[in-house]
């Protein structure tokens, strides 16, 4: 696709064939709702292109992270930081982790959520969850290489002193 598409009714046919057609949209059509919405709900990505008003609204950003979860990289940095809305990525795909609020990232059940759905997330989780053993196994049990985002001594038996013979 070349140029710019200006004819509202093309834009909404092209965004909901692909997406990401909304890249070639007249600036005043990514800044339309219903086109916009469509956009992202054919591919959450979509968002990266829509104008910043729309990545600051909730419904928008809502479905775009549901389509796919790292979308959540092109939200509003106030909706980075909605619970709600970084579940939904999340559980869409766990490595949307990186994308959310470093309080979310903290957060044992937003964290739980994204190692379940994908044990690679355990690298974007507060080190507080990585050294956690019941996230790092429910990490290691959807990819075993998380293991190496977890605590070193997450594992790791402790010594016990040996006894001495008298």
């Amino acid at each position: 696709m070349n140029g710019s598409i200006e004819d509202r009714e093309e834009a909404l046919e092209a965004v909901e064939e692909l997406g990401t057609n909304l890249e070639f949209a007249a600036e005043a059509l990514r800044s339309d709702r219903e086109v916009v919405l469509a956009a992202v709900r054919q591919d959450g990505r979509a968002l990266e292109f829509a104008a910043e008003a729309l990545r600051s609204d909730r419904e928008i950003v809502l479905a775009a992270v549901s389509q796919d979860g790292r979308a959540l990289e092109f939200a509003a940095e106030v909706l980075r930081s909605d619970r709600k809305i970084v579940l939904a990525a999340v559980s869409q795909d766990g490595r949307a982790l990186e994308f959310g609020a470093e309080a979310l990232r903290s957060d044992r059940e937003v964290v739980l959520a994204a190692v379940s759905q994908d044990g690679r997330a355990l690298k974007f989780g507060a080190e507080a969850l990585r050294s956690d053993r019941e996230v790092v196994l429910a990490a290691v049990s959807r990819n075993g290489w998380a293991l190496k985002f977890g605590a070193s001594n997450i594992f790791k038996r402790p010594r016990l002193p040996r006894a001495t013979c008298p």
